[in-house]
């Protein structure tokens, strides 16, 4: 059975950083393609990253290029956000999320996270 659970959200200020962790369980972990996804409150899923394979192809939002990172650890079936320089408009509700089939997209992958909240304050 495949289970996705994030943490590391929190509250933050405009400006600041934080670090979010999915934790995977489940198998076939390393051939999965994975993502990050939020939703702010009113407004349908919005896609953040993705990242398949160990890091030879990464997509970002246009919105958060430059100020956040996805990564990988294989061994210990993580996966992270690095968000750096937040902006109001990040608070959200952050998923990951994740499939075996490379090729949808992200809206389409079977496994999902219930989500962390990150609430971003001036």
């Amino acid at each position: 059975q495949v289970q996705l659970v994030e943490s590391g959200g929190g509250l933050a200020q405009v400006g600041g950083s934080l670090r979010l962790s999915c934790a995977a369980s489940g198998p076939d972990y390393s051939t999965w393609v994975m993502a990050w996804v939020r939703q702010a409150p009113g407004k349908g899923r919005e896609f953040v990253a993705r990242i398949q394979g160990r890091g030879e192809s990464i997509a970002y939002a246009d919105s958060v290029k430059g100020r956040f990172t996805i990564s990988r650890d294989y061994d210990k079936k993580m996966m992270f956000l690095q968000m750096n320089n937040l902006k109001l408009e990040g608070t959200a509700v952050y998923s990951c999320t994740g499939d075996i089939r490379h090729c949808l997209s992200w809206n389409e992958f079977i496994y999902w996270g219930q989500g962390t909240q990150v609430t971003v304050s001036s």
